[in-house]
């Protein structure tokens, strides 16, 4: 975060926008990838354990994350620069859902 902040000042003044992307839990392959490995948890243990810590209550999909990213890369976003995208399901903004 320091590293896109620093560089978004640095290059504002060309035209250049940094951003970065906090994604939260994201139901992908690599994050099965443990699943049915010796000693891994099954898909159901591995998502209530996520989920328990998200306060929406389930994982993202790539494409939410990927159109988070589409935003900060197109026009819309023009006036965007040094900013914190957390795609996290509420983990940032504070505690899980009970």
């Amino acid at each position: 975060q320091i590293f896109s902040k620093a560089a978004a000042i640095q290059y504002a003044g060309d035209n250049i926008r940094v951003n970065s992307v906090h994604p939260g839990y994201v139901v992908t392959p690599l994050s099965r990838s443990r699943v049915g490995a010796p000693g891994g948890a099954t898909e159901e243990e591995l998502a209530r354990g996520r989920v328990a810590t998200t306060p929406m209550g389930r994982e993202a999909t790539p494409d939410e994350i990927a159109y988070g990213i589409l935003y900060l890369a197109s026009d819309e976003s023009s006036y965007c620069t040094g900013a914190d995208f957390a795609a996290d399901g509420g983990v940032t903004a504070g505690k899980p859902r009970s």
